[in-house]
């Protein structure tokens, strides 16, 4: 029997069917699946490294935020003009100085800045942008510009140059398929939805393959309950999965015992702590709460990934954006607000930093539909104990001149910010990640 693995995700896929071919499985292959217990459960006590390390959890608000409408200018002119029907009453709303508020729902993000705990990073975007959902979150995901193709993402390059032999657990992310923010050469870092359920999602990009019907069943097997309300599905969201090595490396019996013990010390692991540790507070209810949720409690057990990955949906709001927009400022501020909470109670907080981002902001003028179309600039949140809070940089200009083609002109290149990221809380060389030197805006 000759068989040849792609990648030990496939690998994974096919060994859990191991005990329906045990019989006719080579003899190393079952002698090897066999005698690892005892070493995975050895392995377990030290595969997780660096439990006093800081902590990326990033935020995707997915669809295109309207970032106009989450700090908003009361005070200007041109704001009230382009927005009549979804200008917001300046009585209402969060005012953090004479000029910019919060949305009125976001009463937990006001509350973080109060604290000295949020920063508003203005006038985010890239050179030449793209308003398709699926290019620019691609272009989100693996920091290229807009005219070029990286096949893998920021943190995957971020994981091989700083993380190699790292646990699988490195980053995880929350969610039905790995971002390709999480693309590597080396592929590290898991998806799951529900610990009772984890396993590691197949790197070809989520899709459905050809495979046996028993496979199928146990892909069905993994997946939450309708109510579970572990994820929410994403609107313009992730792109695919892990990108693995394609050629095998090592003999068979090297691979089936790496591919083994990373999958059984991981998934032990993760579901270990899921049943052990407590959320030391309440969480609204919505998908992302519940995301978060998971996310403080496998900290809270003592797990420690350099990175998080968590998904909002439902921001590409081109019909009825008022009502559609308050909920999801309302989730994403009372779920955050809560996680920190969380995090506080555990000791934690000093650790971890939040940060979040939109593929696209909304163009500035609304539309016929009580909605925006896409657009380019926005904002984006950073949230720590040790983050420099307050505003950075400057809200881009509303007046019509100004504009590009409608959209707002952004002033930060979003790589600046992952690259004040990489060296200011993941301690690492930007420019080895990133494939050049961005210049970088003070975060910590």
């Amino acid at each position: 029997m000759n068989t040849h693995f792609r990648t030990r995700r496939e690998f994974l896929r096919t060994g859990a069917l191991s005990g329906a071919i045990s019989s006719t499985a080579p003899a190393f292959f079952v002698n090897t699946m066999g005698s690892l217990q005892a070493e995975a459960e050895e392995k377990g006590a030290h595969a997780l490294k660096g439990k006093d390390s800081t902590i990326l959890v990033v935020l995707q608000m997915a669809g295109g935020n309207d970032g106009v409408n989450t700090l908003i200018p009361f005070a200007n002119d041109h704001y009230h003009r382009a927005r009549r029907r979804l200008n917001l009453g300046r009585s209402d709303l969060l005012k953090i100085d004479d000029e910019l508020a919060f949305h009125a729902t976001m009463t937990g993000f006001k509350q973080l800045y109060d604290d000295g705990e949020l920063g508003i990073v203005q006038g985010v975007g890239y050179p030449n942008p793209n308003r398709s959902h699926f290019r620019s979150t691609e272009i989100w995901q693996t920091a290229s510009d807009s005219n070029k193709f990286e096949k893998h993402g920021w943190i995957g390059r971020y994981f091989d140059h700083a993380c190699k032999g790292a646990d699988p657990t490195v980053g995880i992310n929350v969610g039905r398929q790995n971002p390709q923010a999480f693309a590597s050469k080396d592929p590290l870092g898991v998806t799951v939805q529900n610990p009772a359920t984890y396993r590691f999602i197949d790197p070809i990009r989520g899709s459905e393959m050809d495979m046996a019907a028993a496979d199928k069943s146990l892909r069905a097997l993994n997946q939450p309950d309708e109510d579970d309300g572990s994820l929410e599905l994403v609107s313009g969201g992730t792109i695919g999965g892990i990108a693995g090595k394609t050629m095998l490396e090592g003999s068979p019996l090297d691979f089936l015992e790496r591919t083994a013990l990373d999958a059984q010390v991981s998934s032990d692991e993760i579901l270990k702590i899921s049943q052990k540790a407590r959320n030391l507070v309440d969480y609204p209810q919505s998908a992302l709460s519940n995301s978060l949720r998971m996310v403080a409690r496998l900290i809270g057990g003592g797990l420690s990934p350099r990175v998080f990955y968590v998904s909002q949906g439902g921001y590409d709001t081109h019909v009825n954006q008022a009502q559609t927009h308050e909920r999801l400022l309302r989730e994403l501020s009372g779920g955050v607000k809560a996680f920190v909470s969380d995090l506080k109670a555990q000791g934690n907080f000093d650790r971890v930093m939040v940060m979040t981002f939109s593929e696209f902001g909304r163009r500035v003028q609304e539309n016929a539909s009580g909605g925006t179309d896409h657009g380019a600039g926005s904002l984006l949140f950073t949230i720590g104990k040790k983050i420099n809070a307050g505003l950075i940089g400057d809200y881009p200009s509303l007046a019509p001149g100004d504009l590009n083609r409608g959209d707002l002109k952004h002033s930060v290149d979003f790589r600046s910010v992952y690259a004040s990221v990489l060296e200011q809380w993941l301690q690492t060389d930007s420019a080895a990640v990133l494939g050049r030197k961005f210049e970088p805006i003070k975060l910590i």
